[in-house]
């Protein structure tokens, strides 16, 4: 499978301080790749440099062997952190105006908007101002601005950020729909669910390097299979010199600590009095995984 965006010993500095130090990936054709790490990591400087809007101090980052450049817009859709509209506008009307940008016929761009507003259960809002549209309402027309000409390979910059639930599961259908049908996407996020959920490769970085990388299974398989995960009631007991756990909604992931068996943990819940209605022993989630390696 050939590389769609290869990062080679990439490094960028700010004012002296070192942001992304000798980084290198790969994207395949046909990844939902996942650029993961905390706020301030590094990801967003990165995607930048990918698309020439900030040089490089070092490195070779290419789309299909070569250097970003203005003309291949027409398959590239890139949705920034932060966003921007023309507010004055009217919804529609701005799908179409960048539908036709990036090369569209205008009745294509129209019918690709319509049937978008639909998709996202906006059709009644297609003559309204941009400016009366709530927030998360005005995201989702920014995504299908970034769409609208069905591009092979999609950068997408924390794709949820500020989202309900339901409407960050619906951007995650539509991305996979969008890859189903031949889209290469790279998407940066700090929100781990969303990455186990579509991703099939990852990269994981922390302080500007590279912590983790590769296919997400792997990844996970590699970190370990000693994983607990629990359906409880009751309160969930802290016991440092057993295990440690990430624990959320009556749901607990505990991993025993080295000279700790699997046996022992669970004599130990069961008898502190919690009621478990389920376990498993398996790989630790993703989760569990960026709050281990942010805190070590």
């Amino acid at each position: 499978m050939i590389d769609v965006i290869s990062v080679k010993n990439f490094s960028k500095s700010f004012d002296d301080k070192n942001v992304i130090d000798d980084l290198s990936f790969n994207v395949k054709e046909g990844d939902v790749f996942a650029f993961l790490g905390q706020n301030g990591s590094g990801k967003t400087t990165t995607l930048r440099c990918l698309l020439n809007i900030y040089s490089t101090d070092s490195g070779e980052l290419l789309f299909m062997g070569k250097k970003y450049s203005v003309d291949m817009a027409k398959y590239l859709g890139y949705l920034p952190e932060e966003r921007g509209l023309y507010t004055n506008s009217k919804v529609l009307e701005t799908l179409i105006y960048f539908g036709q940008i990036k090369g569209l016929s205008y009745n294509d761009a129209k019918l690709k908007g319509i049937l978008f507003l639909k998709r996202i259960g906006l059709e009644d809002k297609s003559n309204e101002l941009i400016k009366k549209l709530s927030s998360g309402q005005q995201q989702k027309l920014q995504l299908g601005i970034t769409v609208i000409n069905d591009p092979k390979i999609l950068i997408l910059d924390e794709p949820t950020k500020g989202l309900d639930p339901l409407n960050r599961l619906l951007l995650l259908d539509i991305l996979m729909e969008l890859n189903s049908n031949g889209s290469t996407i790279l998407f940066s996020t700090h929100q781990m669910e969303e990455a186990e959920k579509i991703a099939t490769r990852l990269l994981m970085i922390k302080n500007g390097k590279s912590v983790l990388y590769g296919e997400t299974e792997k990844v996970k398989k590699d970190f370990g299979e000693n994983t607990i995960k629990i359906e409880y009631k009751g309160k969930f007991p802290i016991n440092n010199k057993m295990y440690s756990a990430v624990i959320s909604n009556n749901y607990a992931e505990v991993n025993p600590n080295d000279t700790v068996s699997e046996n022992d943990v669970l004599k130990f819940l069961i008898h502190s009095g919690i009621e478990i209605s389920k376990f498993e022993i398996a790989s630790p989630s993703l989760n569990e995984i960026f709050i281990k390696l942010a805190t070590n």
